[in-house]
């Protein structure tokens, strides 16, 4: 008898330094996460995403750092995030321009957009406004259009990211004009380059472009989108303001690697909601010119494998083909 609880008691003190050795899985996040930006500092994602993070890094209890990777139509970044460890302290702030348009502007992207990521939110919409030079003659896109008419492949448009590509695409094939195409890496460079009269007109996001529209130096023409943006109430849409079909916006999400735990998810998820649901923090990012609202991990999947059929038609209708 007394030699049997002396093992039981042996097997009970061995229990007890068995699990006080046992590692304790720390809770996420316990150290910094790192937030990739596909664009360069001072585009309207960064800006965006520079509030964001600041707003994530106080309800996670940890710093979340942005980090900006340019270039490539945002494949240069989408490829280290896909690559990157599905830990939850790599994510990845994006827009159409990965995901929905440069697997169709581009003849190859080492990722797939929809089996290399995992989907956690919404982060809201980038409306888009054309604008002009102001020392240029047309001040309405009817002007434009008629002024490209009768100098044709003389208009140039500026680009920094896939919205800009196909806007602009799509504008010369539905009014009927000979536009010329000068692509750079990001919006600040060809915001510059456009104030400073090395092209003619661009198709910005409002983030990037209203405060050069605020200040004079550029004109704005119209929205990007069938309908008036709440943000720009008194620019016409591109439908008032004569082109028939023309319906383009810019949207933002957040992403992590394939395979991110779900725990991790579901916690970015709801802090991510939570931001947009502060009226402070939706009022900064509108005067920003973001329309700022989320959903589930689940509604932003579906809605990223709609939009990547939305912009293969939308290129292939624009007759843009993949470089």
């Amino acid at each position: 008898m007394l030699l049997r609880s002396l093992r039981a008691a042996m097997l009970c003190s061995a229990a007890i330094v068995s699990l006080a050795a046992a590692p304790v899985q720390a809770a996420y996040p316990d150290k910094p996460v790192s937030l990739i930006v596909p664009f360069p500092a001072g585009s309207g994602t960064d800006a965006v995403g520079r509030i964001f993070a600041a707003e994530l890094g106080n309800l996670l209890g940890q710093q979340v750092v942005v980090e900006n990777k340019p270039g490539a139509n945002a494949t240069i970044a989408a490829q280290y995030v896909a690559r990157a460890k599905p830990d939850g302290y790599t994510l990845f702030v994006t827009t159409n321009t990965s995901h929905s348009a440069a697997p169709f502007l581009m003849k190859s992207v080492s990722y797939d957009p929809v089996k290399d990521f995992t989907p956690i939110a919404r982060g809201g919409n980038l409306p888009f406004i054309l604008v002009t030079n102001p020392k240029q003659p047309y001040k309405s896109v009817e002007e434009l259009i008629e002024y490209a008419r009768k100098n044709p492949g003389k208009v140039s448009y500026a680009s920094g990211n896939s919205t800009g590509i196909v806007a602009g695409a799509t504008l010369a094939r539905r009014a009927d004009i000979d536009l010329l195409h000068v692509p750079y890496k990001g919006t600040p460079q060809a915001l510059t380059d456009l104030v400073g009269g090395q092209v003619d007109m661009m198709f910005t996001d409002l983030a990037s472009g209203l405060p050069f529209v605020q200040s004079g130096q550029l004109r704005a023409l119209a929205v990007s989108t069938a309908q008036r943006s709440d943000i720009v109430p008194d620019l016409p849409s591109m439908k008032e303001a004569g082109v028939e079909n023309f319906d383009l916006n810019s949207w933002n999400g957040y992403f992590g690697p394939a395979g991110l735990p779900p725990e991790v998810v579901s916690k970015l998820n709801a802090a991510i909601n939570q931001i947009v649901a502060n009226p402070e923090t939706k009022k900064r990012l509108a005067q920003l010119g973001f329309d700022a609202f989320s959903g589930t991990p689940e509604s932003f999947a579906e809605f990223v494998s709609e939009q990547r059929d939305l912009w293969g038609n939308l290129i292939k209708d624009a007759g843009i083909q993949a470089q």
